[in-house]
């Protein structure tokens, strides 16, 4: 079946959802919209739509925000959204007891082969699929926001979700074009908001003890760690980053991160420090401009897509180019082995 033959259907339609809309329309899904609230599920195709708009402009869409908008369709009653559908993406309220009663009617309403995914990002999915007759097919799929401009997707299935299940969402996800991974088992946070936790942790506690401004901090990340870490993860930076790879690193660097342990002091989210932040963010950024500047950052995310998109098409000329030269004989360079550190 291809995309075009698949219909997805969204519940719950604020940024999150609307995001979640984009990504599948996007990749030729046909999307049932649903939300309780009748003005967020009137609001939302226009919303798509316009968001769409900026893709457009920084050429991360292949046909006109109309086209995409065309695969989106609003309905106020949830069986109609759900029916024919093979996947549920659900985005409502972060409370446990309104997340069972919506799976409850998702497992009830949706066809018996559909996947029921939830976007939370903290309820572990035994917490509110425990009791369903259709509990094998339920599982978490926590995006990043949002999903349509960051593809990551972490999908963590109950200790009752089937291998089939969780085999077909992934699948189903990349034909989205998202990233998704596969956590083992079920753990609070899930992989990217644990990660995430552990850099903030320290981040806090650093200007907490007041080893630096919140503004230093942020540099440290934007213009140090962050360069890398916008194309490779850590275990691959530390790889490159001593000659011997890993193993090597570790020789060199493993006693140092050892002292560094001992000496860190946990953040325990003090109400005076977490004050003394949001009034330092205050100064750089009047609260009544934060919705501007989460703006300009999807627009920084759309030019880095677009930069990423060029790249990966230079990347494969020249992995072509060079398939052509080893064919022909070509000697191939030598790679660089020089010390490396941090």
């Amino acid at each position: 079946m291809t995309n075009k033959e698949r219909c997805i259907a969204v519940i719950g339609t604020g940024r999150i959802g609307r995001a979640w809309a984009i990504v599948f329309a996007r990749a030729g899904f046909r999307v049932n919209l649903h939300d309780a609230d009748r003005a967020m599920l009137d609001g939302a195709r226009p919303s798509i739509e316009a968001s769409a708009a900026d893709l457009a402009r920084f050429g991360l869409l292949d046909e006109t925000p109309g086209e995409l908008a065309e695969r989106v369709t609003a309905h106020a009653r949830l069986e109609d959204a759900v029916n024919g559908v093979q996947l549920v993406q659900e985005n409502i309220a972060e409370v446990v007891e309104i997340k069972r009663a919506m799976f409850e009617a998702l497992d009830r309403l949706a066809p018996p082969d559909a996947i029921l995914a939830s976007s939370t990002s903290g309820l572990p999915a035994s917490t509110f699929t425990e009791a369903l007759p259709g509990r094998h097919r339920c599982l978490v799929a926590h995006p990043v926001n949002p999903p349509s401009l960051v593809p990551l997707v972490e999908l963590c299935g109950a200790p009752w979700t089937s291998s089939e299940t969780l085999h077909n969402a992934r699948k189903l996800y990349e034909a989205a074009g998202q990233k998704p991974v596969t956590v083992a088992r079920e753990i609070s946070g899930f992989l990217l908001n644990r990660l995430q936790g552990a850099l903030l942790d320290e981040a806090l506690s650093l200007f907490e003890q007041g080893y630096a401004s919140a503004a230093d901090l942020d540099t440290v990340m934007r213009d140090g760690l962050g360069l890398r870490w916008a194309f490779m993860g850590p275990f691959e930076t530390i790889d490159l980053n001593a000659p011997g790879g890993v193993a090597d690193y570790a020789a060199r660097y493993g006693g140092t991160y050892r002292s560094i342990a001992q000496t860190r002091v946990p953040f325990d989210w003090p109400p005076a420090t977490v004050a003394k932040l949001d009034a330092e963010r205050r100064t750089l950024l009047p609260r009544e401009q934060i919705e501007a500047r989460s703006g300009w950052r999807d627009r920084r995310l759309m030019a880095l897509l677009a930069h990423r998109r060029r790249d990966d098409a230079d990347m494969k000329a020249e992995s072509d180019a060079s398939s052509s030269r080893a064919n022909s004989s070509e000697p191939a360079l030598r790679p660089d082995t020089g010390d490396r550190h941090d």
